[in-house]
């Protein structure tokens, strides 16, 4: 068999057109001879456009001494080969990194150069991973420099494996005297027997003492942090701030309680807890326990006379009336002690009390001082002895008469001194004109002071009343009242006014202050969850930490939602939705809840309900999370029935009813309308304890309305409790409905091409971890400017645009993006913000961005708005 012959010029064409990499042949001169199309395509040049060019053309000029040298050690013989890395300027004018091996071809007859054969390999994002990497070290070696905070790391054994350079400057030591050390013995002794009695693994928040390198203590707060899992090394990560000063400073204040007999306490008026510093317990001689301080054990100590009025000063506090009052307090063992307290109260956003905050000082000895003086007051006349502002009489001419020990302390002048010299030294000869000139009315008006000898005044409140003998006007009393305390009183109201004008700020700053670390914390989370080899352990202590999170969200979003609602702000959207996926979605969520307790739940849906119908599918889960989760939160035994059918339909719209019942303790009839008012609590007549805002009932009542609806508790005879709402929804076309279902059937297979602008490197972490995990390519950069870079020179399919970012934020990014490209390849943008308030979504669309996800960011709420884009895209 003859075997054929290979055309090794057509095999050479065929690798060299093929070949993945760049091939290019080079003349001595730096001509280019021939290149293959993967470097054409690399650099964006066609074959004929790099003709024109040399080789150091397209070659970053620092770059050129280098091939100059390999040039040279080709042709002269000193290597073979070269390999190395070099920066080539591509047609658009951006860097390309790429690794070059070059080798010289000579000629067979007299050895000279003929041409350099070079392969070229893109190496550009390798370079950009090298870059990053090293950035992130320069920055964690920036922070661990500079921090006035002392950061340790140590394995399990308690053996440091890093310490900041801070220890030097607080502790004395240098790194190198700590590190590879166990530092156990620098801790106090019984801090250190106080840590090894907790589960550093939750993470910590405490005080401790260390030893500094002269021998003495400080005082640090630090956090405990166990980083890494149980299979691999654990390390524990311990960021320390000494606090030496401030212990100093609160020791100084206790021990000015100490001597001034003066105590302070805290009282939450919701959950009914009183906090009480060291100094009350000994001037109520109470016993320091682990258990919280109710107001009923305050009353323990008290008689009933006492209990009573303290009562009263409470019910006037909450109508704004100021806390300040003395009682008599007898102790156990017959003791008398005078006791002034006094408190102000906080009121929440709708005018509720919340907490009340004050002192009680131990005035015994001050009262035995004033019940002496009192008994001398007594003797004295009943002007004197009864009247508390400042009288002076002066007779038809302007002199002074006679005056009160109020109008000595007022004016500083003793009454001896004040007698027959004018009154107009006090308030002034214009006043003392008028009242002379019998216009006394304009004269009160006029008279607003009371002049001292030291030349300050007493703003004062001024009465004139004749002094009548035997029908005769023979002089004039003038009352002063001094209202220095109520103008104080008046500033306070406009202060008082002022914060509450700046209430809507206040909401969204602590949305955006709140989300922003809770984003780390729930998207971390969520992410550890879905990490494989969790022991049931961690597992635990991670859904925990999850549940946490989403509470306190729960209760952020509640306050939030609420807020939205009461101003007229939130609107409802129409999209279409499959009723009966919700409420099975719904009730899915609670049966967790439900098996725990051993609770039957039961579902029935009528056949009739039409799908899809059109509304706002978010707004109506809210409201059966919150009905159906109260069932299930309030029934020990028995179940819960989840009914859903149509109270009426047209040809546009249809009316469905909810019911929602229960077998568990009911509600009292007097009860049952002020569950939905805002802030009331249903655990408020049971003996559990609050849970939540005790907004959810009021929130779903204003839902429900929105949806065209009402919603009431039906009355029966039957144990536990019936909820029904109604709402109503529009309904859609046949076409509209088929093109529901195809897209709803297509696949969401396809990797994109996702760009995250993010300044916080946490929140940046979780959110590339998620889109990666869904098998997406990610880029990411830390501000605006980096993003429009990154959009200019590359192709993305979709941005999640941080609002707030420095050197140029998300709004600026998003309209110079959307301005600069075409509409076919600009990126879908979405925006990411802290921020949750009304108008917040509208600013971010008007912007031009595509879609809104607020922080804390979760997996649910990253699928749903990538959903969104292919559903739009029809991917």
């Amino acid at each position: 068999m003859q075997v054929q012959k290979v055309d090794h010029h057509e095999l050479f064409e065929q690798i060299y057109n093929q070949a993945p990499i760049g091939i290019a042949l080079v003349a001595p001169t730096g001509q280019w001879m021939k290149v293959n199309p993967a470097f054409c395509c690399m650099l964006g040049y066609t074959s004929v456009e790099l003709m024109d060019l040399t080789y150091q053309d397209i070659t970053h000029p620092d770059d050129s001494p280098q091939d100059m040298i390999c040039c040279y050690e080709l042709c002269e013989g000193t290597s073979k080969e070269n390999q190395y890395e070099k920066r080539y300027i591509n047609k658009n004018g951006d860097i390309l990194w790429c690794s070059i091996h070059v080798s010289l071809v000579r000629s067979e007859f007299n050895d000279a150069p003929l041409y350099f054969i070079c392969h070229i390999v893109d190496i550009s994002y390798r370079k950009l991973s090298e870059q990053k990497l090293l950035h992130r070290e320069e920055v964690f070696k920036l922070i661990t420099d500079h921090a006035q905070e002392i950061i340790y790391i140590a394995d399990l054994e308690g053996v440091c494996r890093f310490c900041s350079p801070s220890v030097q400057q607080i502790l004395g030591y240098s790194p190198e005297e700590v590190i590879g050390r166990n530092n156990n013995a620098s801790f106090h002794p019984q801090d250190l027997e106080r840590i090894s009695q907790m589960d550093l693994t939750k993470g910590n928040l405490l005080n401790i003492r260390v030893r500094h390198k002269d021998g003495h203590y400080l005082w640090f707060e630090t956090t405990y942090k166990v980083f890494g899992d149980a299979e691999h090394e654990q390390q524990i990560l311990t960021i320390g701030r000494d606090i030496s000063e401030r212990k100093k400073q609160e020791d100084i204040s206790a021990e000015a309680e100490r001597i001034a007999l003066i105590g302070s306490w805290e009282w939450d008026m919701v959950k009914d807890h009183i906090t009480f510093s060291d100094q009350i317990f000994e001037i109520f001689e109470l016993e320091r326990t682990c258990k919280p301080y109710r107001i009923s054990d305050v009353f323990d100590v008290m008689n009933s006379e006492d209990i009573a009025s303290i009562q009263k000063h409470i019910t006037g506090v909450k109508q704004g009336e100021p806390l300040d009052f003395e009682y008599k307090h007898i102790s156990a063992d017959g003791n008398e002690k005078y006791l002034h307290l006094r408190g102000l109260i906080t009121l929440d956003e709708n005018r509720q009390p919340i907490q009340l905050n004050g002192t009680l000082q131990d005035i015994t000895e001050r009262k035995r001082i004033e019940f002496k003086l009192q008994e001398s007051v007594e003797r004295y006349t009943s002007l004197k002895k009864y009247n508390h502002d400042a009288i002076i009489s002066f007779n038809m001419d302007g002199n002074i008469m006679n005056a009160n020990p109020v109008a000595v302390k007022m004016t500083g002048c003793p009454v001896a001194e004040m007698i027959d010299t004018s009154i107009s030294r006090f308030i002034g000869a214009s006043n003392l004109g008028l009242i002379l000139g019998s216009n006394y009315a304009l004269a009160e008006k006029e008279i607003n002071a009371v002049r001292h000898t030291d030349g300050s005044e007493t703003e004062v409140l001024a009465t004139l009343a004749p002094i009548i003998v035997n029908q005769t006007n023979v002089g004039f009393y003038l009352i002063a009242k001094d209202i220095t305390e109520q103008k104080k009183l008046l500033v306070a109201k406009e202060t008082a006014e002022r914060m509450n004008k700046a209430k809507s700020e206040f909401l969204a700053m602590m949305s955006h202050e709140i989300r922003t670390p809770m984003n780390g914390v729930i998207g971390m989370t969520d992410l550890l969850l879905d990490t494989p080899g969790l022991s049931e352990e961690q597992k635990e202590y991670i859904e925990i930490i999850q549940k946490s999170g989403d509470s306190l969200l729960a209760i952020i979003n509640d306050i939030l939602d609420f807020s939205k609602i009461e101003s007229g702000k939130t609107d409802l959207v129409e999209d279409p939705f499959d009723l009966v996926e919700i409420v099975t979605e719904t009730v899915q969520i609670v049966k967790p809840l439900a098996r725990e307790k051993k609770l039957d739940v039961r579902m029935y849906i009528e056949d009739a309900i039409p799908t899809p119908v059109y509304g706002d599918a978010y707004r109506l889960k809210q409201v059966l999370t919150n009905i159906i989760g109260n069932a299930v939160k309030f029934t020990s035994e028995g179940g819960v029935e989840v009914k859903v059918g149509v109270k009426e339909q047209c040809s546009n719209n249809v009316q469905l009813y909810f019911q929602v019942k229960d077998s568990g303790i009911g509600i009292p009839a007097e009860r049952k309308q002020q569950l939905f008012e805002p802030f009331y609590q249903l655990d408020n007549f049971m003996t559990r304890k609050p849970q939540g805002t005790g907004l959810g009932l009021a929130i779903s009542k204003k839902l429900v309305e929105l949806m065209q609806g009402e919603i009431w508790i039906e009355e029966s005879d039957e144990p536990g409790t019936i909820f029904i709402f109604t709402a109503r929804f529009k309904l859609n076309n046949g076409e509209e409905s088929n093109r529901l279902d195809q897209q709803q059937k297509k696949s969401r297979t396809s990797a994109l091409r996702i760009l995250i602008a993010e300044d916080n490197e946490i929140n940046q972490l979780v959110l590339r971890r998620i889109v990666e995990k869904k098998g997406h390519f990610v880029d990411h950069v830390a501000d605006g400017v980096e993003a429009v870079e990154a959009v200019k020179h590359n192709s993305y399919d979709i941005v999640f645009m941080d609002v707030h970012m420095p050197r140029l934020n998300g709004f600026e990014a998003t309209k110079w993006i959307k301005n600069s490209s075409n509409p076919e390849s600009c990126p879908y943008i979405i925006a990411v913000t802290a921020n949750a308030l009304r108008g917040d979504m509208d600013k971010c669309l008007k912007a031009g961005m595509d879609a809104y996800v607020s922080k804390p960011i979760k997996i649910e709420s990253i699928m749903q708005v990538l959903e969104t884009y292919y559903t739009k895209y029809n991917l």
